[in-house]
This record gives C-alpha cells, sequence and structure tokens, in this order.
C-alpha cells in the first residue's frame, strides 16, 4: 500500500511564467536526468568509484529553487547527492564528470570525487559525505552575508544562501541548533528538506515523532512551507517567495519539498526495502515528464522543442564524458596543494 501525504493545492496556472523561463526550467531538470543515468552507465563500466548516490526523480526540487536564485552570485549547499545541485548552480557538466572520474579538470581538482563537488566560482559551498554536515556551514555563508552589509555596510552584500539536505537529516542536532540560530539572526537562508520518504533503508514515517518536517519551524518562529516536490513550478513560486523574504531580510524559510528517487539509495543499494507499488507510483508522477506535458498544453512549447532540447542535453552530456575521458589524472607532485591556504 502506498501511503502519501495529502499536498497542498497549487494552480499552475497563477505561476505566470513565460515561454523563456519554462524551457529554461525544462532544460535544467533533463541535464540532471541525463547526466546521472551516464553516471549510472560509467559506474558500472568501472570509470567512477566509491559511492555514487543519484538524484533521479528529484530535479524539480533542483531545478525549483536554484532557479529562482541569482547563479554565480547566491550561495548554494549540497549533500552527498549533489551532482544535479552542482549542475543547476552553473558548474559545467564536464567539469562535474571530470570530478566523478577523479581528474584534474574537475570541479574539486579530483580531490572530491562525487560527494564533494565545490566551485568558488558559482557559490557552490560543497557536497557533504555526513548527514546534515552542511546546515551550520550553509548558516556561516547566510551570516557573512548579512554581517557584510549590516555591519560592514556593503550594500551588494545580499546574498542568499540556500541549504539542502534530506528528511533523514531533520532528525540530527545541526539542524535544531542552526534553525535556531538563523531565526534568532534572520539570517538570509532557505532550508530545503528533500524529502523523499527514505533515509537509506528507513522509512521516514518510522524514524520521526513528526513526519511533517515544515512544522517544525514554527518552534523557531520560523515560515515553514510544504510544497509537491514532483511539481517544478510549484516548486519554483515557494522558492521565489522565500528568496525575496530573505533578500529583504526577513529572514529564513524552511521549505519541505515531498518528493522521490527513482534509484536505491546509492548505486550499491539493490534497493531491496522499497515496494514495487511504492516505486511505480511515484514513477508515474516524474517532474520531467509531467512539465514537458504541461509546457506543450500551454502552448509553451512545441514537441520539436521539447526534443530538441533533449537532443541538445544528450550531446553535451556525451562531450562531457569525452572531456573527463581525455583529462590528466591529478599530478602526484601536487599531493600536499590544497590542504592549506594559499596565496593567490
Amino acid at each position: 500500500m502506498v501511503q502519501e501525504r495529502t499536498l497542498p493545492n497549487f494552480n499552475a496556472a497563477t505561476a505566470q511564467i513565460t515561454k523563456q523561463e519554462g524551457l529554461r526550467l525544462y532544460e535544467d531538470m533533463v541535464l540532471g536526468r541525463v547526466f546521472e543515468d551516464k553516471c549510472a552507465e560509467m559506474y558500472y563500466r568501472g570509470k567512477m568509484f566509491g559511492f555514487v548516490h543519484l538524484y533521479n526523480g528529484q530535479e524539480a526540487v533542483s531545478s525549483g529553487v536554484i532557479q529562482a536564485m541569482r547563479p554565480g552570485e547566491d550561495f548554494v549547499c549540497s549533500t552527498y547527492r549533489d551532482h544535479v545541485h552542482a549542475l543547476s548552480a552553473g558548474v559545467p557538466a564536464k567539469e562535474v564528470m571530470a570530478e566523478l572520474f577523479g581528474k584534474a579538470t574537475g570541479c574539486s581538482k579530483g580531490r572530491g570525487g562525487s560527494m564533494h563537488m565545490f566551485s568558488a566560482e558559482h557559490k557552490l559551498l560543497g557536497g557533504y559525505a555526513f548527514v546534515a554536515e552542511g546546515i551550520p556551514v550553509a548558516a556561516g555563508a547566510a551570516f557573512q552575508s548579512k554581517y557584510r552589509r549590516e555591519v560592514l555596510g556593503d550594500e551588494n552584500a545580499d546574498q542568499v544562501t540556500a541549504c539542502f539536505f534530506g528528511d533523514g537529516a531533520c532528525n540530527n542536532g545541526q539542524f535544531f541548533e542552526t534553525l535556531n540560530m538563523a531565526a534568532l539572526w534572520k539570517l538570509p537562508i532557505i532550508f530545503v528538506v528533500e524529502n523523499n520518504k527514505w533515509a537509506i533503508g528507513m522509512a521516514h514515517d518510522r524514524a520521526t515523532s513528526d513526519p511533517e518536517i515544515y512544522k517544525k519551524a514554527s518552534v523557531f518562529n520560523m515560515v515553514g512551507v510544504e510544497v509537491d516536490g514532483m511539481d517544478v513550478l510549484a516548486v519554483h513560486e515557494v522558492a521565489k517567495k522565500a528568496v525575496a523574504r530573505a533578500r529583504a531580510g526577513e529572514g529564513p524559510t524552511l521549505i519541505e519539498a515531498l518528493t522521490y528517487r527513482f534509484r536505491g539509495h546509492s548505486l550499491a543499494d539493490p534497493d531491496e526495502m522499497r515496494t514495487q507499488d511504492e516505486k511505480e507510483y511515484w514513477f508515474s508522477r516524474d517532474p520531467i515528464k509531467k512539465f514537458a506535458a504541461y509546457l506543450q498544453e500551454q502552448n509553451l512549447a512545441s514537441q520539436e522543442e521539447i526534443k530538441s532540447i533533449d537532443k541538445k542535453i544528450q550531446e553535451l552530456i556525451d562531450e562531457a564524458v569525452k572531456f573527463a575521458e581525455s583529462s590528466p589524472e591529478p599530478d602526484p607532485s601536487e599531493l600536499y596543494r590544497f590542504i592549506f591556504a594559499e596565496d593567490n
């Protein structure tokens, strides 16, 4: 039996989305999906090593939130499921792929691998292997924005930070401590809970005293919102409002996006804990197929335009693989580089 929380009503027509915005959101989601599918192929071909956690099914959350922010200016903090967050933040697909191959041309110079994507240029604060590890880091980034603006008088320091984490992180101390600080200091931060129902093999409803995570914001006098994480327009609308509030100095927002990962916890996970009925239910709500149909129904995109984007992204990912394969390994002489800060 599939258990599903009743989702808030959302009328897509109220989104007032333009054709340009719609195509941008669709392209970003397709980029994430095709990239992750190629990662699975490369992993099983022995091109990648270690743990690789894919994002398939959750694309509407990454695209909906990050595309509501300023690329290259606002901060994004991720988890160990970080490839697609990096792509949405603007890190080139070839650099993300090269990082997964452990090459020197990767965004983390081949040092980070799957779980530690980082790009100072794109304000990507990193992926983090430990559950909830990135939450206080994101708060630090939000604090420095507020400090620069209010104490140092830098009027341009109005950056917002988006902090992504899963439902499993919401039972950790960092979650509660950081939400308290963020609310107390009115930090310009958005906490995005990607509730995909499962913390590895532990069902969310079995692991918490109150499965409705967004309600926990009320304890800290913080705005808490529940949204359909399989609907990119719903996520995008909620994110835009949260970003505007944060940038205006009105404090943080906790967004709980109800979503689902289409693959196992990692590529090493046989995925035997979830029932086939549950998976089929969520597969039928594929956010990319759903949004492609919406764009065509609203005359925002033709079938040819959709196919053109699909083809463009497939070619981009194929090129990313070629780039990664042909890139050099990190030089052994640089083994001790990037451990300590270096002068520019």
